[in-house]
């Protein structure tokens, strides 16, 4: 009885896996922000053949983002992590390594954590603040493993459904425009270390086309930090911008 009461209140949290429900009745957890701006947000980099792909387009659209980094991934690539930040763009963590939490007790969910945002601090010289659970489950030590840290856990409202093999420009533009709304956080993914092979060009494709719809319906696209939405990241060097605002 006590074993089956404490696995119940470990995972108790999954509840808010469930979009539609989350959405509605959570939202500082699916990054609800201001309804003029649509936060824009990238999962499972950096990766060195696609990364960069996305740091070119988001420039030339003077657009910056929230990347939430696998700090497996950014001690491969510690270059393209400082290349990240130095672009003005915004650095949250996806763990140090891809798993489900609600496989993970206490402690090795804070081990996971603390590895990941010490390494990010370390090559950005900033500790992130952000924080995304893989697979967008959290678990209750996933809870207190953040709050221990200074991490804020942040979902989304709206996904491209990008990492899978039969995804294309058209299908991720589609699904995240069907959900999209001012004040949503979008997900899609930069890597496909955890994806089918290939699929982040199906997002890469599909991103000038939302970036369109956003403008056409009025809303800037920014970071989480410019987003009006009170778990920005403290004490990075972040600098209100999105579409039609300076990136310089």
């Amino acid at each position: 009885m006590a074993a089956a009461a404490l696995a119940a209140a470990h995972s108790a949290p999954v509840v808010s896996t469930f979009g539609p429900l989350r959405n509605r009745v959570m939202p500082h957890l699916s990054g609800r922000g201001r309804p003029d701006h649509v936060a824009l947000t990238f999962d499972d980099g950096p990766d060195p053949v696609s990364t960069p792909l996305f740091l070119r387009l988001l420039d030339q659209r003077g657009v910056r983002a929230t990347f939430f980094l696998l700090g497996s991934e950014a001690h491969r690539s510690p270059g393209l992590v400082r290349e990240i930040a130095s672009a003005g763009h915004e650095t949250g963590i996806h763990g140090w390594l891809h798993r489900p939490l609600l496989l993970r007790g206490p402690r090795a969910t804070y081990d996971d954590f603390a590895r990941a945002r010490d390494t990010v601090a370390t090559i950005t010289g900033s500790p992130p603040t952000l924080f995304r659970p893989p697979y967008g489950v959290m678990s209750t030590a996933a809870h207190v493993a953040a709050r221990r840290l200074g991490l804020t856990p942040v979902l989304w409202t709206c996904w491209g459904e990008d990492w899978t093999a039969r995804a294309s420009p058209e299908s991720v533009h589609r699904t995240v425009i069907s959900d999209l709304n001012g004040g949503g956080t979008v997900l899609l993914h930069d890597s496909d270390c955890t994806s089918a092979p290939g699929a982040w060009r199906s997002a890469l494709g599909a991103l000038p086309r939302i970036l369109d719809t956003c403008e056409q319906r009025g809303y800037a696209v920014g970071r989480l930090c410019d987003h009006g939405w009170r778990g920005s990241a403290e004490g990075q060097d972040v600098h209100p911008a999105g579409i039609g605002a300076s990136t310089r």
